[in-house]
Formats: structure tokens, sequence, C-alpha cells
């Protein structure tokens, strides 16, 4: 059994390429459709993808705008000038024996990402982002001798984002998988919908002595399609390779699946290396040419909508950092607007706010009928402020109010009866009421000799006696100036 001393003696490194699909109408060189959810296999294709004699290629421009996204997203450099590839190998998911890519000049290049920890955050080097044509895939039937070949995604236009291997550690993979996610969602370059493998993660993984500064030989794993799976892929492929150094076995350098089931890697194939794919430029293809008002243009639009900005405007509203983490992953994960309805209230009424969302919604899933408007948000969190609202009548009142932005919030808390009574001599009367109760009797008398605890079941019996309408604040001051 490994313990946790000895995988101390070893240290992992990291580094992911990442696949995201582009949010586009059609595909990258042809005008079939790139929304394939819930379609019947090999229904959104064109002679394009089946690579069929006499079919050429061409370009979406509408890709090279979301890859331009994307880079700055990434902070990278934006060539003016980049090309596409063929890579070349043979495959029933891709009919026409070659991929199309880039490798020489893609047109993302080198860039950095700050990504956040609880206890701080790190840096990953980008080492490009390249533009490519996804292949079809192969489905399985259970029990059967063949495989069927699905090819409506081939031809789906990708970026890859090649990291460096700069993480050491699957908490930081994870965390960096996740910044990512949010990059380019806030940045409208991909749907992000996981479970459709939107986004895809290919997890290259090398373990060395600690403190060595030697790599290892790597193990790829590859189409994990979820963070948690990143995570645990990258955990247990640590524990692998630690396991057959500490018994003297070499490591192989291979391609690995992950079996979500079993929680554990599983050999696939051995590792290819790039003279395998005898890449050459592609001849059907010219260059992309970008102009410097272009990038500019992109730039502007995508910087205001990037995570940085948003956690600096959530900061100076007295968001806590990870209740911030929180929202920006939730509403990258639902795009329902979490982040711009606490950007639409005061500061006085932005805690409030955020912790309903990160209390009632974001963390439940439970946000299919929209959210209150910032303006009910302020009104609601005023009222309670005010000692209108309890805590639950207003946390009613807000689940009450999604999907009804024309309601005005204090007129449905008068119709449904949650505003409490704040008027002081009214609630004196159901005190002394109250007080002079024989059912109280034993209360009153504890609190006299000096146990206050026992407060509660008078304040509980106030609030009985209004129906919930008093403020209960107000009333234990009452109960303790009556009895001091």
């Amino acid at each position: 059994m490994i313990t946790k001393e000895i995988l101390n003696k070893y240290e992992p490194t990291i580094g992911i390429e990442c696949h995201v699909q582009l949010r586009t109408k059609t595909k990258l060189f042809s005008g079939a459709d790139n929304d394939a959810r819930d379609k019947a296999p090999n229904t959104t294709v064109s002679p394009i993808c089946f690579g069929l004699p006499g079919t050429l290629p061409v370009l979406n421009h509408e890709a090279v705008d979301l890859a331009i996204r994307a880079g700055v997203a990434l902070n990278a450099e934006i060539a003016r000038v980049s090309s596409f590839d063929r890579k070349h190998y043979f495959y029933p998911d891709l009919p026409k024996g070659y991929q199309i890519t880039q490798l020489e000049r893609s047109t993302v290049g080198r860039g950095e990402i700050t990504v956040p920890l609880k206890d701080g955050s790190f840096k990953v080097r980008i080492t490009r982002a390249h533009i490519e044509e996804d292949a079809g895939k192969l489905t399985h039937p259970d029990g059967a001798d063949y495989s069927l070949v699905d090819l409506n995604r081939a031809g789906t236009p990708l970026i890859e984002i090649v990291s460096e291997a700069d993480m050491h550690s699957a908490e930081q993979a994870k965390a960096y998988v996740q910044e990512l996610y949010l990059l380019m969602k806030s940045a409208g370059v991909t749907l992000g919908d996981l479970y459709h493998g939107n986004m895809r993660f290919d997890v290259n993984i090398s373990v060395a002595p600690a403190g060595s500064g030697t790599l290892g030989t790597r193990a790829e794993v590859k189409n994990l399609n979820s963070f948690r799976s990143v995570e645990r892929a990258a955990e247990y492929e640590y524990a692998r390779q630690v396991e057959l150094l500490e018994k003297g076995e070499k490591i192989a350098q291979e391609t690995r699946g992950w079996h979500d089931a079993k929680q554990k890697t599983f050999s696939q194939r051995s590792k290819e290396e790039a003279m395998d794919y005898r890449y050459f430029p592609d001849a059907d293809l010219p260059p992309i040419e970008l102009t410097d008002e272009r990038i500019a243009k992109i730039r502007a639009a995508v910087e205001p909508t990037l995570p940085v900005t948003l956690r600096t405007k959530l900061r100076e509203l007295g968001v806590r950092q990870a209740d911030a983490e929180t929202l920006l992953l939730s509403d990258a994960m639902s795009s329902l607007g979490y982040i711009r309805t606490v950007m639409g209230v005061d500061k006085a009424d932005a805690k409030f706010t955020v912790n309903f969302l990160v209390n009632r919604l974001a963390t439940s899933g439970d946000a299919d009928s929209g959210l209150p408007t910032a303006a009910q948000f302020s009104a609601v969190s005023g009222m309670f402020r005010d000692g209108l609202l309890s805590s639950n009548n207003a946390d009613l009142l807000l689940m009450e109010l999604r999907g009804k932005a024309d309601a005005d919030a204090k007129a449905v808390a008068e119709e449904k009866g949650w505003i409490q009574e704040t008027d002081t001599a009214a609630i004196e009367a159901i005190v002394d009421e109250v007080l002079i109760d024989p059912a109280s009797a034993k209360a009153v008398a504890d609190i006299k000799a000096g146990n206050d605890r026992v407060i509660g079941f008078l304040v509980g019996q106030v609030m009985k006696k209004s129906q919930g309408k008093a403020n209960p604040a107000i009333v234990s001051q009452l109960i303790k100036l009556r009895l001091s």
C-alpha cells in the first residue's frame, strides 16, 4: 500500500491539453449544423465530414474570431499570420485520413493565466492554442462484436489549449481546468456543456523524486470531461506511478483512459510522437491574416467580461473570495446572470444578495425559474435590514419573486403576510399577555433567577400569538426589559 509518506518522496508534474468546442452555428470547414446535441447519428453532416473525393474545405471565420477571444482570455500572443496543417492518422472516425489542425503557425501563441486557490494562487504558462477540427466518435454496443461510427462531431471547430507542465498536484490540476472553463465561458468562446463534451481535458502526468529537478516518463489520460475526473485521475495516476517506481519498475509512455465507475486509469495504446503523424501544410486552405483593428475590437469586447475583472468588482462590493468563486463557477455553469445581478445592487445590499445566491441557488442547482431582479434584491434587503422581514421570510419572498420581474417586492410580502410587526406598543401588549399567562410562570421565574437561556420559550410564545409577525429581536428586548 502506498502511504502518504511514500507519496511525499515523489513530486508529480502535470500539463493539460484542453479541447474547447467553439460556439459557431456551422462547422469549421462546411455549412453543416454545429449543434449535434440530441441529434440522431450521422445527421449533422456534409460531404466534407465524410471526406468525399472532390470536396474542398472553406474556413468558418466566426471560429477565428472565437479563437481570438480565447487568446485575449488567456493573456496570449495573437498571430497576425497563421496557417493550417494536416495531421495524418488512420482511424474509422476520420474518413479522409487526416485532421486539419495547426502545428507550425498557430493563431494563439504563448500566454499565462493566474489560477486562484483557497490559500493563494499560482501561474500556468500557455504554450499555444491552435484551431483544429474534431473527429467523429465510435460507439461500442454492449455484447456486440462491432463498433458504430457517428460523424456528427466530425468537423466541429475546436481550439486546443496546451499548457506548460506547471502544475504539481491534483488540486492544482482541478483549479486550472475550472479557471480555464471560467475564462472560455466568460469570453463567449464555448457553450461549455461538459456533459456533451464541449470541453475535454487530456492530463499529462509524470512523477520524479521530490527536489530532483528531473522529469519522469509521462502518461497521458485522455478525454476527461469534468473537474472532478481531472482531480481523481491525477490522484490515481500519481499513486500508480509512485507504486511502480517503488517496485523498481519503469513507467511506460502511453495513452490511458479513465474508468469513472472504477475510479482508475487503464492502458489504451503507446503514445505517438509528432513524427508519427507526418504533418505537412494544408494546400487547400490559405493562411489566416489578422489586422490590428480586428484584434483590438474583439479585445475591447472581451476584457470587461473576464474573471479577473469580475473578481475585482466583487471584492469592491465586499464579497468574500470563497463566495465570489462559488458565484463565478455557478454563473458559468448555468448562465443565469448571478454576477450581473450582484453588480446591479448597492454595496449595502451586496452581502445579502450574495448570501441568498450562494446558499439557495448557486449550490442547489434549483435555478430554473430564473432570478429576482437586482431592484427586487435591493428592496428585500432593505426590508430585512429595517426589521420588516425575518431571514426566513426574506428567503421565501425572494423565491416567490423568481421569474416575476414586474412584481413589487413589498406588495408581495404584504399579500403573503410576511411583513413583521415593528410597532413597539403593539408588541408590548402581546408580551405582557404572554408574561402573565400561567404557562409562562416557570420560564419567567427561571429568567428572574438568572437563567436567560429559557427566554427563547417566551419569544416563541409571543411569535405564536402574533402569528409570526412580531420582530423577534424587539420581542427579546421587551421581555428582558419587563423582567429586569
